[in-house]
């Protein structure tokens, strides 16, 4: 295994993705895990994440200085190397400006961690800090026109550093580079395997749910439909699935929830309309941070009483994944920067009885996807977007009102129909509509109209951490926008989001 330290890095948990792909297990610790600890984990190796800190910074997240001194191979990325320099007496120089983006690195060594990679290749820069000087017993193995020790390494103590992050999809051998780390350097074994994360998942939920009794989220979507389904598996009937109608979800889920589960699959399955309570919450709310810290106090309550009514239940389960819980409130692994709240991690109250099971953490959607399909999930499911837990009252910009989420629900379900319609759905990551809070002159039928605009938001990405906008084709973003006005009362213009992540997020709000 592989042990990640943690020091807040927003891609932290992509390191831990890019080596379970390489068949590798590994684990995520705090960053002040003590040597004592790790060394119990018995790792072929340990990364040092990346983080949002300087290493001058007061109090500056550090790790144990014996780890340097296992004799387990150690990889620091980023801050990681930085901090490494700094223990070890190398020159750490803080550049006041940040070097981000796109960077050539040369390489001078293709002996170990760079075996294959070639003379040069573009990385990912992230950073404020730079080594200037590698300390005794390090060599430079790779450099940038701005960067003089882009990689480091001390090949007796077997310690290497990457100032770059080769863990992100634009760095380029970024996941060869790994695979000489743990295979070349470390000597792992691939050994870990999809069937392995669903037989270990279902033994901690058997551990942790040894007597007593559960409730489900369902959303109908893949996150809480394959947390669900996993621990099914683990306590059979002592799972009762809970479906809460909360007036916030797309056209057609509450149906095809029903079908699905209580049907298809035979669990036990109660159904709650509780879409008056969350219109009720909402209420004046235009705040988005205060929609999703309403939309969770209403979801946890609401659970709570569906708890009572089916007898004594100790725990809840959630579909949380990796990426809600680091733009909610940083890693609790490391001292990440919050983005924003999550309904599923931010807005639970601190009286709820009920203790969580989230058995999907520390995964990200495509790998959830993944085991959707080994539980026999049907692709209806598998395949819809990503849908944010507080549905669609965040994609609606403002104040949610009965007659907007009408709106909004109908431009999504077209945007829908049309991307399969042109065989696109299942090649982006998310395509959807939002409802904005603004008005804006038109004409129909010779009349003036004064109405809202919608705004179609199509990405592609690979873990939502980053994405793209899809350039989808003139000819299918004409069929929606003449739609979406012919069919969707109270829309009289409709436009494209056209922005990347970063700067912006994928969801408005």
């Amino acid at each position: 295994m592989i042990a990640i330290l943690d020091f807040g890095s927003q891609y932290s948990m992509l390191i831990a993705r890019k080596i379970r792909e390489l068949e590798v297990y590994c684990e995520i610790l705090p960053h002040d895990a003590s040597a004592t600890r790790i060394a119990g984990l018995k790792p072929e190796g340990i990364v040092l994440s990346g983080g949002p800190s300087s290493v001058y910074e007061e109090n500056a997240p550090s790790c144990d200085r014996r780890i340097l001194d296992m004799g387990v191979p150690v990889l620091g990325i980023c801050y990681g190397m930085q901090l490494m320099a700094r223990i070890l007496g190398g020159e750490v120089a803080h550049l006041g400006l940040r070097e981000y983006g796109k960077t050539t690195v040369f390489v001078n060594d293709w002996s170990d961690l760079f075996a294959g990679v070639g003379p040069s290749f573009t990385s990912w820069m992230s950073h404020q800090d730079q080594v200037n000087a590698p300390p005794a017993g390090f060599d430079v193995i790779a450099r940038t026109e701005n960067t003089p020790v882009a990689a480091m390494r001390d090949r007796v103590r077997k310690l290497y550093g990457l100032q770059f992050h080769p863990e992100v999809v634009h760095t380029e051998h970024g996941r060869e580079i790994l695979a000489n780390f743990l295979f070349r350097i470390c000597g792992c074994e691939k050994s870990w395997t999809r069937g392995r994360f669903i037989q270990d998942q279902v033994e901690r939920v058997r551990e942790q749910v040894v007597e007593g009794r559960a409730i489900a989220a369902l959303s109908g979507g893949v996150d809480s439909s394959v947390a669900a389904l996993l621990v099914h598996r683990a306590i059979g009937d002592r799972l009762t699935c809970v479906f809460v109608d909360t007036g916030l979800l797309r056209k057609g889920e509450p149906e095809q929830v029903k079908a699905t589960f209580g049907e298809h699959f035979s669990m036990n399955l109660r159904t709650v309309d509780a879409r008056e309570r969350f219109i009720s919450t909402l209420r004046g709310v235009v705040d988005p941070e205060e929609k999703r810290r309403r939309i969770g106090r209403e979801f946890i309550r609401v659970f709570e009483e569906e708890a009572r009514k089916c007898g004594e239940v100790d725990f809840l389960v959630q579909g949380t994944l990796y990426p809600d819980v680091i733009e909610s409130a940083g890693s609790r692994l490391g001292p990440a920067a919050k983005i924003k709240s999550h309904h599923n991690v931010g807005g639970l109250p601190e009286t709820m009885r009920l203790r969580l099971i989230e058995p999907l953490r520390y995964l990200f959607k495509d790998e959830v996807r993944v085991i959707g399909r080994d539980l026999g999930l049907p692709a209806s499911i598998i395949e819809r977007h990503p849908f944010p837990g507080p549905g669609l009252a965040v994609r609606v910009v403002g104040e949610v009102t009965p007659e907007s989420l009408e709106i909004v629900r109908e431009a999504d379900a077209i945007v829908e129909e049309e991307t399969r319609a042109a065989g696109l759905y299942t090649e982006v990551w998310q395509a959807f509509a939002v409802l904005l809070d603004v008005r804006s002159v038109g004409v129909m039928g010779d009349a003036r109209t004064y109405e809202r605009p919608i705004v179609i938001r199509a990405v592609t990405s690979e873990d939502g951490m980053t994405c793209d906008w899809v350039r989808l084709p003139s000819e299918v973003l004409e069929r929606i926008s003449t739609r979406i006005v012919n069919e969707v009362k109270g829309v009289n213009r409709v436009v494209y989001d056209i922005s990347t992540k970063p700067p912006a997020t994928i969801e408005w709000e």
